[in-house]
């Protein structure tokens, strides 16, 4: 990923907040004064946090039993790879299950099931490690992967992350129930030599494979589950560093380290306890307070007491989008692009970043393409400039006018906003609650519902509007120039554009990067002028760490977290 100064937005393992993080947070006044200045005086230790209470299992380091604790946003909604499609899943799947490569501690590509791999023209090839292990010892072999890659093809199983694998020759026919599953260019020759056959060339699909929907199953576990493969911990077979030994659904899980894996002189800790599983700032600051997890992101005003009580600080930007996604199916009333665009013109990302949000590290959103992603010499954003609405009450009017006229009205209806139930989640719908309201006369109705069940609600279209976000799957900015493709199941408002699907089929299909990166600068202003969604922020986070667990890094691309390479300093 090409960039100016990568720890302007990665930080590298251990970095303390650097001075060019500090330039992107200075938009944020005083509390990035406060940030700064934490992290250039801030003390090394938590005098709080003491290796005499280490010994006790509930507590955030266990030094006897080599083991730390943490806490997951929210329960995962998906343990089965083909079906998974939320950062959470992805985040435990990359701790539990391992595909052909993977993403190293410097975010760096390597192999991982695959021990080498090599592109010939549109056929890809990956030679398997002859002591990759599932975890009940069986070895892991090639025909795992052409098992699971076709199965979540197969279009009785729905996968919503099938396009994912489109490049492949004729996967979307067979998704689409056009061709036969064996005709899907995935070819097991034998058990240690997997071929691919792209549909054409392309340069990037190495990136694409370390992605989740990528992982392998062992077939004939899968079969003897009956439906329900990664329901349970017992539900699943592992390949990765841990095992799920213990879900209890809702509170809490248990990665213990995997004695099959091909690397586990690698893995340093014997094991994870997921003992929480709450997205409150406020919950996580208590107990990381009270020694019970070893890291915690922070509010701007948790900075204050971060700073009294001597801790230091880490900065991350993790690399998503935020924003409000319309419903465009035609029965709804906001598939009317005047309603969408009067809408569009009261929404102001700055104001909600910056005066309802207020928490460090958030920038204003201004496209579905984020800030960090690479064009041909400079970042994308900074070659292709985002088109932008200023807020503009009057002329909003104007397109609410034309709008009802269109849709036969004196007045709308009120119109439901899809959200989660976080506090940031129910803080933003608050206030477009009130923008709309105050400025247009419409009202909002919020649909507020825990993680599962709203991504069930947005994959039925069963809201008006919805609180999205959409994180990055491999290193290239197609991951998020086709989210609004037609054949995309991830496009929950089922936006379909022809113009925008050719735009997406230059980006897949060519090999000239002034070409591709020209086809997202269409694909963005088609999304501008379409009102397609509206932006709302792209997430960072202040965090801080317990001082005896090294190693803990995050990634833009891959699991956010990554425990794979933390250790225990039992000395400090």
């Amino acid at each position: 990923m090409k960039q100016e100064d990568p720890s302007d937005f990665v930080q590298a393992p251990g970095d303390r907040l650097t001075r060019a993080a500090g330039k992107q947070l200075a938009v944020y006044g005083v509390a990035a004064v406060l940030l700064l200045t934490a992290a250039m005086f801030l003390l090394n230790a938590l005098a709080g946090l003491t290796s005499s209470a280490a010994g006790m299992s509930r507590m955030a380091v266990d030094v006897e039993n080599n083991t730390i604790t943490s806490y997951l946003r929210q329960e995962p909604p998906q343990m089965n790879s083909m079906l998974a499609t939320d950062a959470v899943s992805g985040m435990v799947l990359a701790h539990v299950m391992e595909g052909l490569l993977r993403y190293d501690q410097y975010g760096e590509l390597v192999g991982g099931v695959a021990e080498r791999w090599q592109l010939e023209g549109n056929t890809m090839t990956f030679w398997l490690r002859d002591d990759a292990r599932w975890s009940n010892g069986e070895p892991v072999t090639a025909h795992d992967f052409e098992f699971a890659w076709k199965n979540l093809l197969s279009p009785s199983v729905g996968s919503q992350y099938a396009f994912i694998l489109y490049p492949i020759l004729n996967a979307e026919q067979a998704n689409n129930g056009e061709v036969p599953i064996d005709d899907v260019g995935i070819n097991a020759v034998d058990d240690r030599t997997l071929v691919v056959t792209l549909a054409t060339p392309i340069a990037y699909f190495d990136r694409m494979v370390a992605f989740v929907t990528y992982l392998p199953a062992n077939e004939a576990f899968y079969r003897q589950t009956d439906g329900r493969y990664g329901a349970d911990a017992d539900e699943m077979l592992y390949n990765g560093p841990f095992m799920m030994t213990s879900w209890v659904h809702g509170a809490s899980m248990r990665l213990e380290k995997n004695p099959y894996y091909w690397d586990a002189d690698r893995i340093r800790l014997d094991a994870i306890n997921f003992a929480h599983m709450t997205s409150d700032s406020s919950t996580l600051l208590n107990l990381f307070k009270d020694n019970q997890i070893v890291m915690a992101d922070l509010g701007s005003e948790m900075l204050e007491e971060a700073m009294l009580q001597g801790w230091s600080l880490n900065q991350f930007m993790e690399g998503t989008v935020f924003y409000t996604d319309f419903n465009h199916r035609p029965e709804r009333l906001t598939a009317n692009l005047n309603l969408r665009k009067a809408m569009a013109l009261v929404h102001d990302s700055g104001e909600l970043v910056n005066k309802v949000i207020k928490l460090p590290g958030y920038l204003p959103g201004k496209s579905l393409f984020p800030v960090w992603l690479p064009g041909v010499d400079d970042n994308f954003r900074e070659e292709y400039p985002a088109p932008v609405y200023q807020r503009d009450v009057a002329q909003a009017r104007v397109y609410l006018q034309r709008a009802l006229d269109e849709l036969g009205l004196d007045r709308l209806p009120p119109l439901v906003l899809l959200t989660g139930d976080t506090p940031v989640s129910r803080i933003q719908a608050e206030y477009y609650q009130e923008v709309f309201k105050r400025n247009l006369d419409i009202d909002l109705v919020i649909d507020a519902q825990i993680f599962r069940q709203r991504l069930e609600k947005m994959t039925a279209g069963d809201f008006d509007l919805v609180a999205a976000g959409w994180g990055p799957d491999y290193n290239d900015p197609l991951t998020f120039g086709d989210l609004y493709a037609s054949w995309n199941l991830n496009n929950r408002g089922r936006y379909s554009n022809p113009a925008l699907d050719a735009q997406v089929r230059i980006a897949q299909n060519s090999l000239d990067m002034t070409e591709r990166m020209r086809a997202f600068a269409e694909i963005q202003r088609i999304i501008h002028e379409d009102v397609v969604m509206m932006p709302d922020y792209e997430r960072g986070y202040v965090y801080v760490t317990h001082p005896q667990v090294r190693g803990i890094v995050r990634h833009v691309i891959g699991a956010e977290t990554d425990f794979t390479n933390a250790w225990i300093d039992a000395g400090e």
